[in-house]
């Protein structure tokens, strides 16, 4: 999967809580459808799955303001039909073992608490994006949210979609062949700061930390890669159910939001052991706290009760979006012992530069100096591994992305980090000021992202994104 253009490096190291890092020790780490719950509006974008459309805020505006009473009739009644139609069986569900294979567990189940997708480990393939809103009123934004969960569900949970007649479009676009299967996408689901505007009633309710992201030192941000009113990350094993999803969605939201920035991403598989590299050629995400850990988890990750949080909002998690260029063909001229020590870590086997294997931890008391992890070594600055930067912890999920060549005939490649974590202030951006400045910032730039907040898990089958927050 492709991605789109990016700007020409904060840091890319897994070892930092940082989103511009990419090292593994990171802490912180167009077309209208009868069946459609909306119709086409006048400048919506089109979800085509090798095409990153990117638009700016502006368009959004124009296109709420563009749309006419017979899309927001077709939303409505397409919303309460999608709705309808799988609540009453409208798809046949799985049944025993489907096409992944007999004793294949789900990526993450779909009900619970939380969303357990920000959990789950990154798949092969991934999309990253950034929506607006078209939506007029908060009944309309309740129907989209209610078809987003009825969609999520069905995608996830795999089935047969429901028949549509003879004279109607199919059902579904078929990549995946007649039956979806079962457990084999993740789907998480995010709100930005912008969300909470005057245009839905819900200022009173935004997240106590959630705000647009800032541009911090070393950014070369683009504003049409940045911000929107609500993140989607799809991943999986496979491009195909992906973009089968992408498409999904984007049919059965169509006229209700449209994209504002779409990133694809992959993730390697062990080269030839332990974590994934990234396109430095290091491995990423050595450091992250244990996702099986539930205590580690509502330490770091999810928001609890008594934080001082909106009581909708507990359950939920802070979520960090960073689209890093990695400038490849000048980091391919540097000689190997500098760029081990600007990590601070050996390429080849992944260990910390006073240590033998992947998974040792640096002994920072016994180097102070910095003569064999150097001071300003990425992962040192990044995880300082003391009592007081243990709660700046992220859980860190990133995966790598090519768009191919930028306007100039240079590589188009680098990070598609995320994070997750209790409190923006206190995590991310504590680790991301201390990486201002690092060495690694002359071979990254961070060009795009956001901060969004991850909503609480759909708890049954009546539940659905943000009930809690718009009832």
């Amino acid at each position: 999967m492709s991605a789109s253009p990016a700007a020409p490096g904060n840091s890319v190291n897994a070892e930092s809580t940082n989103t511009d890092c990419t090292n593994a020790d990171c802490t912180n780490a167009d077309c209208t459808n009868a069946d459609s719950p909306y119709t086409a509006s006048a400048n919506g974008a089109s979800m085509n799955a090798n095409s990153h459309h990117s638009t700016s805020a502006k368009d959004a505006k124009d296109a709420r303001n563009a749309k006419s009473g017979v899309a927001r009739r077709g939303f409505l009644r397409g919303a309460a039909l999608a709705g309808a139609g799988l609540a009453t069986g409208g798809a046949a569900a799985p049944t025993g073992a489907d096409a992944r294979g007999a004793g294949a567990p789900p990526i993450a189940p779909f009900h619970g608490v939380h969303q357990e997708s920000v959990l789950a480990l990154p798949r092969r393939v991934s999309a990253f994006a950034a929506f607006d809103l078209t939506v007029d009123n908060r009944t309309q934004l309740i129907d989209l949210l209610r078809t987003l969960t009825t969609r999520a569900r069905f995608l996830t949970s795999g089935g047969t979609p429901a028949p549509v007649g003879i004279t109607g479009p199919p059902a579904d676009s078929g990549i995946l062949g007649e039956r979806l299967p079962s457990g084999a996408l993740a789907v998480t689901v995010g709100v930005g700061a912008s969300l909470f505007d005057q245009r839905f009633g819900l200022t009173g309710g935004r997240p106590r930390r959630l705000a647009a992201m800032p541009s911090f030192p070393d950014d070369d941000l683009r504003p049409e890669w940045c911000h929107g009113d609500l993140s989607l990350q799809l991943h999986a094993d496979d491009s195909d159910t992906v973009l089968h999803a992408l498409r999904d969605i984007a049919r059965h939201t169509r006229g209700g939001m449209q994209v504002r920035w779409r990133l694809d991403g992959f993730s390697s598989p062990p080269r030839p052991t332990g974590t994934p590299r990234n396109l430095m050629g290091f491995r990423d995400g050595t450091a992250n706290p244990d996702h099986a850990d539930a205590r580690e988890m509502n330490r770091l990750v999810w928001v609890g009760k008594g934080m001082g949080e909106p009581d909708w909002a507990v359950g939920g998690s802070y979520q960090v979006v960073r689209l890093i260029r990695m400038l490849v063909e000048f980091w391919d001229r540097v000689s190997l012992s500098e760029q081990e020590r600007m990590f601070g870590r050996a390429r080849e086997s992944g260990a910390p530069l006073d240590g033998n294997t992947e998974h040792d931890t640096p002994d920072y008391p016994n180097d102070p100096k910095g003569d064999v992890i150097p001071l300003d070594a990425h992962i040192r600055l990044a995880n300082p591994r003391t009592a007081a930067t243990a709660g700046q912890r992220i859980l860190r999920r990133a995966y790598n992305y090519d768009s191919g060549m930028d306007g100039n005939g240079n590589l188009d490649m680098g990070l598609l980090f995320s994070c997750y974590q209790q409190d923006l202030a206190r995590q991310f951006e504590s680790v991301q000021h201390r990486l201002a400045g690092e060495p690694l910032t002359d071979y990254i730039k961070p060009f795009g992202g956001g901060y969004f907040f991850a909503l609480p898990g759909v708890r049954d089958s009546a539940d659905w994104y943000g009930r809690a927050l718009l009832s």
